[in-house]
């Protein structure tokens, strides 16, 4: 296959347009052409009056590629060959099956290289399969109960299901490519595999969960649900059984190899963990805010006044980031372009927000977080667990802050900063918060520590410079933001085993992952170190 970089494109281009180019390009007959693919695609926005696409494609043609690619001097165009992605193989069985802790992407990708491979994983999740988790979700955005075993955090698809289904990531590793066409066959939009900035969305992330979790089945993968891991049985620090709790009844399940895909806010097993002796350390994570702008400010801000609206463009979103000259990192994250905030509590008088979107991307608002760093001399103590105490506080002060109630504290930013922030002289105009069950407008000060408060001030201050308007008064901060990743690591050595022979931490909740596309690919690798041991 002839792969060709830096293809610019008008906003307007057809396939057929995209074919004629290409044979220019490749001085070559259309008849020629065997197939031709986006391998990538993302918006050059830099000139607001001519926004293009730019675009990789992959080209198979009839006849001698290398000589064609030699003969027509293309540049940006190389010989590339896919490779796919190759199983390992497992030639020795145990007498019991390996247990994955979660189902969130870490989970469901372990279970699935190991279903693969044939070992027939049995995969405990302490929340609700997801019809249920749906149910009671709803419930909860509309004012009901808060169950601390079904909510956004616990339940069937982790944390990342009332997300944006967001897929970019920072890592570079051969596995995003299998995350890639496992998501996409099992329901997700196709354009995932050539999108710059992949999303599935919350909505078709849903299905597209509960599919992979058949797949697994399938392939002779077991599930259980509402099912929560109450402890570890060792002999000589090495696992030989867990028990369980399911549906208020205890038992137990021999197991030598036990994977911990917990996520990031499972702080009962953090705790249950560290009294069994697991190795793990507190480590930095980060606090904030979502902020909402309405989406129209962010697509005239991005794409301009002539081409903010046009239907080939997605709806529009950012990245920041500044350093202040405290040494406090504060930045962007999570960025949800026509979402909403979300209800993300999983602990009873505690607030904790999220932000989502869904495959659409159509709602009124834009939100993100917006996040200050923390690192363990800010907690109240060098326990490994301090950091989980530092984010309980701060999430039973917001409750506090809105009467007693789950309707999260809301401030604008003028109001935040007394009135008087150095934003830009454009203000976009107020927003309608979107988080349910809805806000309490208050001081948020009474929230969040003070020097969150500060840096959170002047460094939507400094991003106003990159985006004009970011820091207008209108600006709507909900608190607070503090599952943004985990604060705890669970160590493992080089062959990702943890101090505990027979048990590998995995994923976000273990701290070696940040996001839907690099958990699932740290659980693909633990399932290949897993295997390991299998083999003779």
């Amino acid at each position: 296959m002839i792969r060709i970089n830096q293809l610019s494109l008008p906003l307007e281009y057809t396939p057929q347009t995209l074919q004629k180019k290409i044979c220019r390009l490749l001085k070559i007959d259309s008849s020629q052409i065997r197939e031709l693919r986006l391998l990538r695609r993302s918006v050059d926005a830099r000139k607001k009056d001519q926004i293009r696409f730019i675009a990789s494609v992959g080209v198979s043609v009839h006849g001698n590629e290398q000589a064609i690619l030699h003969r027509s001097g293309c540049k940006t165009a190389c010989l590339f060959d896919e490779v796919p992605y190759s199983f390992p193989a497992c030639s020795v069985k145990s007498v019991t099956s390996p247990v994955v802790v979660g189902t969130g992407p870490a989970g469901l990708f372990c279970a699935y290289i190991l279903a693969k491979c044939g070992l027939e994983p049995l995969v405990i999740e302490r929340g609700q399969p997801m019809e249920q988790r749906l149910e009671d979700v709803r419930h909860f955005f509309d004012g009901g109960e808060l169950l601390p075993e079904s909510n956004v955090q616990f339940g069937e698809g982790g944390a990342g299901t009332f997300s944006d289904g967001k897929l970019q990531t920072g890592i570079k590793d051969p596995r995003i490519r299998l995350v890639l066409q496992v998501f996409a066959e099992c329901g997700a939009p196709p354009d995932i595999l050539w999108q710059q900035k992949p999303h599935i969305g919350t909505d078709k992330l849903r299905d597209v969960v509960v599919t992979l979790r058949k797949t697994i089945q399938r392939l002779g993968g077991r599930f259980t649900f509402n099912c929560r891991l109450e402890e570890m049985h060792l002999h000589n620090r090495r696992l030989c059984a867990i028990t369980v709790m399911q549906n208020g009844a205890a038992r137990q399940i021999s197991c030598d190899r036990l994977v911990l895909a917990i996520g990031h806010s499972a702080r009962d097993t953090f705790s249950m963990l560290y009294q069994g002796g697991l190795s793990m350390v507190s480590k930095p994570f980060a606090v904030g805010v979502r902020i909402e702008h309405p989406q129209t400010f962010i697509n005239h801000a991005q794409y301009g006044s002539h081409f903010y609206n046009h239907p080939a463009l997605p709806a529009a979103d950012y990245k920041l980031a500044v350093h202040l000259p405290n040494s406090r990192g504060v930045y962007t994250f999570c960025m949800c372009p026509g979402g909403r905030v979300v209800a993300a509590a999983s602990e009873p008088g505690g607030i904790v927000t999220n932000g989502m979107s869904n495959y659409a991307r159509d709602t009124q608002n834009a939100n993100s977080a917006v996040l200050v760093n923390v690192t363990p001399a800010d907690f109240p103590s060098e326990h490994p667990l301090a950091g989980i105490a530092f984010q309980r506080t701060i999430e039973q002060a917001a409750f506090a802050a809105a009467g007693h109630t789950y309707r999260a504290p809301a401030q604008t930013f003028g109001a935040f900063c007394g009135n008087h922030a150095a934003g830009s002289d454009h203000n976009p105009p107020p927003v309608t918060p979107s988080y349910q069950p809805g806000v309490t407008f208050c001081d948020l000060h009474t929230v969040l520590p003070d020097f969150i408060c500060n840096a959170l001030q002047q460094g939507i201050i400094q991003m106003d410079r990159y985006l004009h308007g970011f820091a207008s008064d209108n600006a709507l901060l909900t608190a607070p933001e503090t599952r943004s990743s985990s604060p705890v690591r669970l160590l493992r050595d080089e062959h990702g085993c943890s101090s505990i022979q027979g048990i590998y931490p995995c994923g976000e909740g273990a701290g070696y992952a940040g996001g839907i596309t690099s958990a699932a690919v740290d659980g693909i690798r633990c399932a290949e170190q897993l295997i390991d041991t299998f083999t003779e």
